[in-house]
């Protein structure tokens, strides 16, 4: 299971300490030209990108001709074709849509489940896989899964929830090929309940970073609640506004708690 971190501008040349490969939010890319040549360093590296669609911090997809434009510029590794947030049938004809375009060679593309429901999730799944989809990403964030594994806390719930539709994709027979990135989290300690499962390819999240930034320090279990803070309102921060060391410790702790 390989991780990443996302981390405000003035941590990025901390990623390769920290993460086991790069995650590029693709609208930071037109925005910020110190993003950008960080990126094209990691490229000439041969660092391991995958780009997401910036739909989690825009709320829709990032344009698409910009979309395309950066694709074959990075070449990443793994692309997030543009999803729609709890849309199943607006999520598939994404994904089919996509499939017309060539991109470099390199490249795969990867594509988000999404649904109004566990039932609605469960079809998209079953449709992006249909299309010729055989890694899928699962959010963290559905309101769903607060309904599908309820719990007095929250956030608990919400971790619970997306635990528990994974057991189920994994457990489906037609979908016995395909492999899964998580997106994002809502308590650290979720990764380690999935116990290192080989299909489970790839996880990405702020939350130690974030965390460190509220001056929150990891127990030895993580934390039973989401931090506050998000990249959205800090990726500008000054490097002397945070606790570097917190930072390194939360990210070296997220690692140990979750035996990653």
């Amino acid at each position: 299971m390989k991780v990443s971190h996302e981390v405000p501008r003035c941590l990025l040349t901390l990623s390769p300490e920290i993460n086991d490969y790069e995650y590029i939010l693709p609208h930071l890319l037109n925005q910020d030209k110190e993003y950008l040549a960080y990126y094209r360093e990691a490229k000439a590296k041969g660092r391991y990108i995958i780009m997401d669609n910036s739909l989690h911090e825009l709320g829709e997809a990032y344009d698409f001709d910009r979309l395309k434009y950066w694709v074959n510029e990075l070449e990443p590794d793994e692309f997030m074709v543009p999803d729609v947030w709890m849309d199943c049938h607006q999520t598939a004809a994404q994904a089919k849509y996509w499939l017309q375009f060539d991109f470099p060679t390199k490249t795969k593309k990867i594509a988000v489940i999404q649904g109004k429901d566990k039932n609605d999730a469960y079809l998209c799944a079953g449709l992006l896989k249909e299309l010729g989809y055989d890694k899928l990403c699962v959010s963290y964030g559905a309101t769903w899964y607060n309904n599908f594994f309820p719990h007095t806390n929250v956030d608990m719930g919400k971790a619970l929830g997306r635990v528990r539709f994974v057991q189920g994709l994994l457990n489906l027979n037609h979908l016995k090929d395909v492999k899964f990135h998580l997106l994002g989290c809502s308590i650290p300690q979720e990764f380690g309940w999935y116990d290192n499962h080989p299909r489970i390819e790839s996880i990405d999240t702020s939350n130690p970073v974030m965390a460190a930034l509220d001056g929150i320090k990891y127990n030895n279990n993580g934390l039973n609640y989401k931090p506050n803070a998000n990249m959205n309102d800090h990726f500008d921060m000054m490097f002397d506004e945070l606790d570097y060391d917190l930072v390194k410790y939360n990210t070296s702790k997220f690692k140990q708690i979750n035996n990653i």
